[in-house]
């Protein structure tokens, strides 16, 4: 009941965006039905056009609320998407059996040459952030680059080492055993975690690496446990004194847990959030591959949260049989990257929107998607 007041409020809000935007004499959401290269009604059934998308659980919280809102928006269209994994997104976007995919993880050389006309697009960014159990702690902890890998390289082994004191002199750190919390899946949310191990460390980087699961260290210590999906980390953190465990903040905020400061690459101490989110995103808006990728990890700048990732959503650009279902996809997809209210929840929810130096680059991109040659938005 209390999820579907949110959902409600959620759609109050992005509808007053809408009626505020067409008031102000601003460009609305094409009409309802109306095709590119076409002379369609300008009205539809509600729920006539039917979008099934899967894929990563990264962003399931703010697309849940957006898929919820916008029906109020365009009620013709009816949008699906699972929490599958990145891993099943990408299979399902691959093999056309859904619309569109969701994904953490880049996709493969191999999987680009099998579905033949694929284009990633940054959708939002989202922050990893240790989650911690210390008994007789309840302040916020401070961890550092260096720390946090040492204690995933089970080099830092007790929460009173030297290391983890200097980064936190007003707390009364225990001499406990740390036991440190990993995915046991593989999955997008652990790519971003250990992309920024790697970063972090060298000596991670050629001993490790990075990627949807990896050989943690901490296993082969003796002090390391896995857990299956966020609720499964953050399970095994709550129910085990003295651990640390690494989750999306969005499921951090939405479950209450406690979750570590980090100082960054600029030496600063800064919390994740929406603003450090968008620094991270900044300090690489130059850095895109043709395929509108990048990493976002350890950026340069003093805000930057240094465990940031890009999640992505994955089309066809050049084969959707269905003009109208690939105008309607895009409209909705160029809704999420310019409505304020739009962004306005996703902030709530712990994700940040691209900048403006990022999302003119994706719109462009969508610019270029064709159905029958011609191009689907206007």
């Amino acid at each position: 009941m209390q999820r579907k007041f949110q959902f409600l409020m959620a759609a109050v809000l992005f509808g007053a965006t809408i009626l505020s935007a067409c008031s102000s004499g601003a460009t609305s959401t094409p009409a309802s039905g109306e095709v590119s290269g076409s002379s369609s009604p300008t009205a539809l059934p509600a729920g006539s056009v039917q979008i099934n998308g899967a894929g990563a659980t990264f962003p399931l919280p703010v697309y849940t609320e957006w898929i919820y809102a916008y029906q109020y928006i365009d009620p013709s269209v009816t949008l699906n998407y699972q929490g599958i994994g990145s891993g099943g997104g990408k299979k399902g976007i691959v093999d056309n059996t859904i619309d569109f995919a969701g994904s953490d993880s880049l996709l493969t050389d191999e999987e680009y040459t099998n579905g033949k006309d694929l284009q990633m697009y940054p959708a939002l960014a989202g922050a990893v952030v240790p989650i911690y159990n210390v008994e007789g702690i309840t302040q916020t902890v401070t961890l550092s680059r260096d720390t946090l890998v040492g204690i995933y390289s089970a080099k830092i082994t007790t929460w009173n080492d030297p290391a983890l004191v200097a980064l936190n002199p007003d707390l009364k750190l225990p001499d406990q055993k740390i036991t440190v919390v990993h995915r046991s899946d593989g999955s997008g949310t652990t790519e971003i975690f250990t992309k920024a191990l790697a970063a972090f460390s060298e000596e991670w980087n050629s001993n490790v690496g990075a990627g949807s699961s990896v050989e943690w260290p901490v296993d082969k210590a003796g002090n390391g446990i896995g857990g299956k999906g966020n609720q499964g980390v953050a399970a095994a953190v709550q129910n085990t004194p003295n651990s640390i465990g690494y989750v999306e903040l969005s499921y951090a905020i939405a479950n209450k847990i406690p979750f570590a400061q980090m100082v960054n690459k600029a030496g600063k101490t800064v919390t994740a959030d929406a603003d450090s989110l968008a620094s991270a995103m900044a300090d690489f808006a130059n850095s895109f591959t043709d395929k509108l990728t990048t990493n976002i990890v350890d950026g340069g700048s003093d805000a930057s949260w240094p465990i940031a990732g890009y999640t992505y959503i994955v089309l066809h650009t050049t084969s959707m049989q269905d003009c109208l279902k690939a105008q309607k996809l895009l409209e909705y997809m160029k809704w999420t990257l310019t409505d304020a209210g739009a962004a306005k929840r996703a902030a709530e929810l712990g994700y940040a929107v691209l900048p403006d130096a990022v999302r003119t680059q994706v719109l462009a991109k969508l610019g270029e998607v064709t159905c029958s040659g011609q191009p689907v938005l206007k």
